[in-house]
């Protein structure tokens, strides 16, 4: 929907918001009056579905209380959106790339959140969580007065197979750690003897120059089944 034609529709839906809200009905409590106040709350829903839909391109007006609202609109910015709008085809936009935003130490992981939002998209699941530097809260560290840097960390979940990045690491788990389990082993490649690494379906990508440019992971048959062991006679 282009720019003209949600301010023709927004146009329109004023006008008659202001000629339900003046409605001589509403002065009384009457089944007419209840109709009425119905009918604005409908419009209101309108109001929402056209705001979602505006890209606040024309500027912020100045409102008494010291706030601002779209031109547009009539959105305060810096409000929270309840709603999305999100096309049927194409490229799909929700949020910027969020980031960081403060310097200060929050005391707790809850106050020091920036986004922490979540879509379960075409079955694969991706989370995207923003932290400010805050104490660490664990049960497990509470003697500890430790600081949890600032960061940006995303999460993408497909068919059980997690992959992590933050600022500094990218994560690949193949299968997630059961409580009660001891944790898997990290080594780096050249740890690693050559009888370990011919069980690791992971093949290493570099360039001319013999750097780094990524890896590919072979992934694991979940539904094949082990062969039996089959007793001797």
């Amino acid at each position: 929907m282009t720019d003209a034609i949600i301010k023709r529709d927004l146009r329109r839906l004023f006008r008659s918001m202001n000629f339900v809200s003046r409605h001589p009905a509403l002065k009384g409590d009457s089944a007419e009056a209840r109709r009425f106040a119905e009918i604005y709350q409908q419009l209101g829903l309108a109001w929402e579905f056209l705001a979602v839909q505006c890209k606040h391109k024309n500027g912020w007006r100045k409102l008494p209380e010291g706030k601002s609202a779209c031109k547009v609109c009539g959105l305060i910015r810096g409000a929270k959106e309840q709603w999305l709008m999100l096309p049927h085809e194409g490229k799909k936009i929700i949020g910027r790339h969020a980031m960081p935003n403060s310097k200060r130490k929050f005391p707790n992981r809850k106050a020091a959140t920036v986004v922490n939002d979540t879509i379960d998209f075409h079955g694969a699941k991706l989370n995207v969580e923003v932290l400010n530097q805050h104490r660490c809260n664990d049960r497990w560290f509470r003697k500890h007065d430790w600081t949890i840097a600032a960061d940006r960390l995303v999460r993408l979940d497909e068919g059980g197979i997690e992959v992590r990045f933050d600022s500094h690491f990218v994560g690949v788990k193949l299968r997630k750690h059961k409580r009660g389990e001891m944790p898997p082993y990290s080594h780096f490649v050249w740890e690693l003897p050559r009888k370990f690494l011919k069980k690791f379906p992971v093949m290493l990508e570099f360039d001319k120059r013999r750097q780094f440019t990524g890896l590919t992971i072979f992934k694991p048959d979940a539904g094949k089944s082990k062969p039996k062991n089959r007793k001797r006679r």
